[in-house]
Order: C-alpha cells, then sequence, then structure tokens
C-alpha cells in the first residue's frame, strides 16, 4: 500500500491513474510527476519500488502545487469570504443553489437534494 500526503493509493492500478486520488491532482499533473520522478508511466502501484515511491514523495513536497487539506483549506476559505462580504454568488452557496446562473425550475437536482414531494391541494 503506497501512501503520499496522508492517501492510500489503490493497489492495483497504473501510478498516473493512482496519483489522480489525492485531491487537487489531475491526470496532466500526474503524467507530469511521474516523468520527473523518472518512473515508467506504465508501472502499477504495487510495483514502486521505495526508491520511487520516495522520488515522487519529493516531486509531491517540493512542487509549488497545492494539495489535500491546503487546498481544501483555500476554497473553503474562499466560500466563507463569499458569505461574508454578502455577495450574490455567497448568498447563492449559504441556500445551496447554483452559483453560476444555472436554472433551477427544472434541473439542479445535485445542489438541491431529492425531490421533496407536494401533496396536491384538495377540494
Amino acid at each position: 500500500m503506497v501512501r503520499l500526503l496522508g492517501v492510500d493509493l489503490p493497489r492495483n492500478k497504473r501510478i498516473e491513474y493512482a496519483l489522480t486520488y489525492i485531491h487537487g491532482i489531475g491526470l496532466t499533473t500526474a503524467k507530469k510527476l511521474v516523468a520527473d520522478s523518472k518512473i515508467s508511466s506504465d508501472r502499477r502501484t504495487d510495483d514502486l519500488s521505495t526508491e520511487e515511491t520516495v522520488a515522487l514523495r519529493e516531486n509531491l513536497e517540493s512542487g509549488d502545487l497545492k494539495l489535500e487539506g491546503d487546498l481544501r483549506r483555500f476554497n473553503g476559505l474562499n466560500i466563507k469570504r463569499l458569505n461574508d462580504i454578502n455577495c450574490h454568488r455567497g448568498k447563492r452557496h449559504r441556500t445551496s443553489l447554483p452559483v453560476r446562473g444555472q436554472r433551477t425550475r427544472t434541473n439542479a437536482r445535485a445542489r438541491r437534494g431529492s425531490k421533496r414531494t407536494v401533496s396536491g391541494k384538495k377540494k
């Protein structure tokens, strides 16, 4: 089991795809990290030697990327700032509605949660 930045990487995946399990690393960044660490791109996570794991860890720590906890904190503080200044985007975040102008009469289910059925009015 390879553990980087507090995240357990999946065992039987190629290292490029396993690195994307770290918050803040996409496929392009993962490929760049693997190339900088001089690791073959078709190596599996289980097959990594300790030297390769150490090289990956050093690349992750030396890079100027915000990852995992720092990135989550950064995004959380940005949303908190929007809430504090009471701007339109902050209000939309606060009420759990879409922030970027999408319609809400239909759709927006991921943001608003599951349907709450309202019974019809009786005569």
